[in-house]
């Protein structure tokens, strides 16, 4: 990095001082977006009067609703998925209607955050707060508007509320220690599936799981995961661990476990993730391994995954193996629509995370967690709160809620990198993402392709993990998983209420719209993983005889870089 004149010093330190009293985010960037939305409102009288016409039209059906002379329930055809208000108590008045005039105000600053001239990222960023504002003020929060707490209330005889005090008090106090950080621990709960730590570099450790069954295929699986989290994320408890499933189906299965990064390795570049995480182990694999590999990558793995992908075709990285295909879960390989996630990343918001970084030498999880409890908040936030402060119930601990827990750090030059190229620039889908400074494309990727998308990801919308195959010719199969981000892709078989559809499509083949692929595509219940079993075992050689992993002098899985703080 560039030394700092004192001017810009000023400016980080201030930029600092701001950050823990805006979540990390950019306080100009906010503003912006309400001063673009306030003086196209302040200009243009017409839409005034049109805003003000429909205020009143929602405000008639509402007082029609309290009046008994219309309906309080959704329009025909329209569902509710707002989990706040799906207990029948809500559909007796006067809690209807609450919750219509509740669904009445939503709808219109959904309408009234657009208008004409705003920027899209501005639309979208007024959308959003306002959602987040109204999600405060929701009936579904308050003791004497929500017919559900008032229930639990009355036949707890109000022990529920006063167990709720003190919940309430014991946050206050910080006296609180959530259940998660001590009741699940890595190597004795979570990411237990047996194997041995076969490499380690500065960025990463290269775990190998023992084999469970008599014959195994002869390509190994390779899988990156996100380096913003844990990789156990794909080894949780044994019942719904993917690497122990995997490993269960007769294939050798490799694992990445990043490190967690400190100020020292401020300077540590997306080339330098690219070289230690991806590229180093696959030529360690290459020389352990007569086959193919079968690379995967979940998240911002699999984004490094496919770079890493179409750089071999280019000749980069080395000695590398080949790759017998290239799967990514709920990874975006194009920028361009990333969700609600890129409310938070515009120049302004990169400006004033470089600061924070600069100033530690990384982003911490906890920073980060205030964007994703952002996109999460009806859930994470007030939903949770509501039980905990009104019904008195404590969250349960899980697995997942541990790994989620379990923050990482991210390098700041790294972290400024990927940002910038990937989503200001959307540089790796319109071929201008550079490796080693060689520009690199997706559309030389010719190797099969496994894309998995979830239902309900506010991090990885399916339709942008789908843009894949718009990017280039290869044969790829495509599944749609129901579920979120995290619950989408640990969706283990004999999980309940799990479907997903599924498309295959020949290199060539005509495009289809994210859109229309829903309804070509095939409906199944279940888990996916069986149908990604098969795809695998489709493109791989026969099963040979499995050799016990012998013991390694860097030690047994899960390592030592997935324990550091």
């Amino acid at each position: 990095m560039k030394p700092e004149t004192p001017a810009q010093t000023l400016d980080r330190k201030l930029h600092v001082l701001a950050a823990p009293f805006t979540a990390s985010l950019s306080p100009v960037s906010l503003a912006l977006a309400w001063a673009d939305w306030a003086w196209h409102l302040a200009g243009s009288p017409g839409r005034q009067i049109e805003l003000a016409g429909r205020a009143a039209e929602l405000g008639v059906q509402t007082l029609s609703c309290a009046l008994g002379q219309g309906s309080c329930e959704l329009p025909a055809g329209a569902t509710d998925d707002d989990p706040r208000f799906r207990a029948a108590e809500w559909a007796q008045w006067p809690f209807n209607l609450l919750r219509q005039g509740f669904r009445q105000q939503e709808q219109f600053w959904h309408e009234a955050a657009s208008l004409p001239g705003m920027s899209p990222h501005h639309v979208q960023m007024a959308r959003f707060f306002a959602r987040q504002w109204l999600g405060m003020l929701t009936p579904a929060n308050g003791l004497l508007t929500n017919p559900v707490v008032l229930k639990d209330a009355l036949s707890s005889g109000g022990a529920h509320l006063l167990q709720g005090a003190q919940h309430w008090l014991q946050d206050l106090s910080g006296a609180h220690e959530p259940a998660p950080q001590g009741a699940f621990q890595v190597g004795r709960d979570v990411a237990v599936t047996p194997g041995q730590v076969v490499m380690r570099n500065h960025l990463v450790e290269l775990l190998r799981y023992a084999p469970q069954t008599p014959q195994v295929h002869p390509e190994p699986v390779l899988i990156v995961p996100s380096w913003i989290m844990k990789y156990y994320i794909l080894d949780l408890s044994p019942h719904n661990s993917m690497v122990r499933w995997l490993v269960g189906q007769g294939h050798t299965v490799y694992m990445l476990s990043w490190r967690n990064p400190g100020a020292e390795d401020a300077g540590l570049s997306m080339d330098d993730y690219l070289e230690q995480g991806v590229f180093e182990p696959l030529r360690w694999l290459g020389q352990h391994h007569r086959a193919g590999v079968h690379l995967a990558g979940y998240c911002l793995g699999g984004t490094l995954a496919a770079i890493a992908a179409a750089a071999a075709t280019r000749g980069l990285g080395g000695a590398l193996p080949s790759l017998a295909s290239l799967t990514l879960f709920a990874a975006q390989t194009d920028f361009s629509e990333p969700g609600e996630l890129g409310l938070f990343i515009d120049e302004s918001q990169v400006g004033f995370l470089d600061s924070l970084t600069r100033e530690q030498g990384y982003l911490s999880g906890e920073q980060m967690a205030g964007s994703f409890q952002f996109l999460h908040s009806r859930e994470l936030v007030w939903t949770r709160r509501m039980r905990e402060y009104l019904m008195g119930e404590r969250e349960q601990p899980s697995d997942l809620m541990a790994w989620n827990a379990d923050t990482t750090r991210l390098p700041a030059r790294m972290h400024h990198q990927y940002l910038t190229a990937l989503y200001l620039r959307n540089a790796l889908a319109i071929g201008r993402y550079r490796v080693q400074g060689q520009p690199i494309s997706l559309s030389d990727l010719r190797l099969p392709l496994f894309l998995v998308g979830t239902e309900r990801d506010h991090i990885s919308p399916w339709p942008s993990v789908y843009k894949l195959h718009h990017l280039c010719e290869a044969d790829a199969t495509f599944v749609l998983a129901a579920g979120g981000h995290n619950a989408g892709i640990v969706s283990e078989p004999g999980h309940a209420h799990r479907h997903y559809r599924i498309a295959h499509r020949a290199p060539g083949a005509a495009w289809v719209a994210a859109e229309a692929w829903p309804a070509q595509a095939e409906l199944k219940e279940g888990s996916w993983w069986p149908a990604w079993q098969a795809w695998l075992q489709a493109r791989s050689g026969k099963p040979h005889r499995a050799r016990a992993l012998p013991a390694s002098k860097l030690g047994p899985a899960p390592g030592e870089y997935v324990l550091q703080a």
